[in-house]
């Protein structure tokens, strides 16, 4: 929901930096991506920069921290990268990763470069682009790969420490509450002030740890071109150790906003089933059977929290969009939708008897 489908555009201004340094770091640590260079930008996204690094006939995708002042705990490259080298080889798709670089001084903030995942990307659960009889099978295989996710034990990929076990709803509480109020430049958002208090308080849930992705939507997943199933995974940087149900309500968001609002990627008020879209029902019951669960308890604070996080999210993009480190041109707009996202969650939490499953 954050923002459309990445495209390529020129490296905008204030995330340029030295491209024969990074090309001399590459011929020293990415076998083959050594030599000349051209670097262009990936634009959709509203965190880590993203870059396409070609060299003779490689590609590779680079991911870096933003200039400036950062929010504590933000744009941790290096867990980004720490998680997709531990999930190679296991039933979750990811790009295999390079190498990562700690030495701000090569480009001006640490960095890791993985391999290039060709395949066909979507900013909406309505796939506007498919025939009507190919879209259940997409939507159906994003909530296969987020099971596959949610049964990797952590000790057994060697993230046993990625994050607390336990707590999660609470830490994600008390981290996003402080992020927002770190984000005084953006001023505040009386929804958003409601909605921490109001998870404050129900914040007790039935307990689970797995590896949870933390922004897990189509706009993250890449598809292979011959079929429905998902080949890569992207963007990593807010997984840790948490609830399950987090990554599975964040994904079910499109169902409770409107297709007006967020660039056009809600689903609220659509006729699902003369488009061929899998109903927030189906889903949860498709992801029930996939983790071999019976039913999802307190399903409406996790949509709560959901709508809680990326308001908070937006607000900080407001915010280094005032103070001019935006990783992305058109910043200031997608955080205008922060305010509206907070009111949905507000709207989510005071209806709750309608959201149980």
């Amino acid at each position: 929901m954050t923002a459309p489908v990445a495209t390529l555009v020129d490296v905008i201004e204030n995330h340029r930096f030295d491209e024969g340094a990074l090309a001399r770091w590459l011929d020293a640590h990415v076998p083959g991506l050594g030599g000349p260079i051209s670097v262009r930008q990936f634009q959709g996204g509203q965190s880590n920069p993203t870059f396409l690094i070609s060299a003779r006939d490689r590609r590779c995708v680079l991911r870096k921290k933003p200039p400036g002042k950062l929010l504590p705990k933000a744009h941790q490259v290096e867990r980004e990268f720490r998680i997709i080298r531990a999930l190679a080889g296991t039933t979750v798709p990811v790009p295999q990763a390079f190498a990562l670089c700690e030495d701000a001084g090569v480009i001006g903030t640490a960095f890791y470069v993985m391999d290039f995942v060709d395949g066909r990307q979507f900013d909406s659960l309505a796939l506007p682009d498919l025939l009507r009889e190919d879209r259940a099978s997409l939507n159906l295989a994003a909530v296969d790969t987020l099971a596959a996710l949610h049964a990797v034990a952590p000790e057994a990929a060697g993230l046993g420490d990625y994050g607390p076990p336990g707590g999660y709803v609470g830490r994600q509480v008390e981290r996003w509450t402080k992020q927002y109020r770190a984000s005084s430049e953006a001023g505040e958002i009386a929804d958003l002030t409601w909605l921490a208090d109001w998870l404050r308080e129900h914040c007790s849930v039935a307990d689970e740890t797995t590896i949870v992705h933390g922004d897990y939507r189509i706009g993250n997943l890449c598809y292979r071109r011959d079929g429905p199933q998902v080949s890569a995974v992207l963007d990593w940087e807010l997984s840790t150790l948490g609830h399950p149900l987090s990554d599975l309500a964040y994904y079910c968001m499109s169902y409770h906003i409107a297709p007006a609002v967020a660039g056009g990627r809600g689903l609220s008020g659509l006729d699902l089933r003369d488009l061929g879209i899998p109903g927030e029902d189906e889903v949860i019951a498709h992801y029930c059977r996939a983790s071999g669960r019976a039913s999802l308890p307190d399903w409406h604070v996790f949509l709560a929290l959901s709508f809680f996080r990326l308001s908070a999210i937006l607000h900080g993009v407001m915010a280094r969009s005032v103070l001019g480190n935006a990783s992305d041109a058109n910043a200031a707009e997608v955080a205008q939708r922060a305010g509206m996202l907070a009111e949905l969650g507000r709207q989510v939490a005071l209806s709750g008897a309608n959201h149980r499953y």
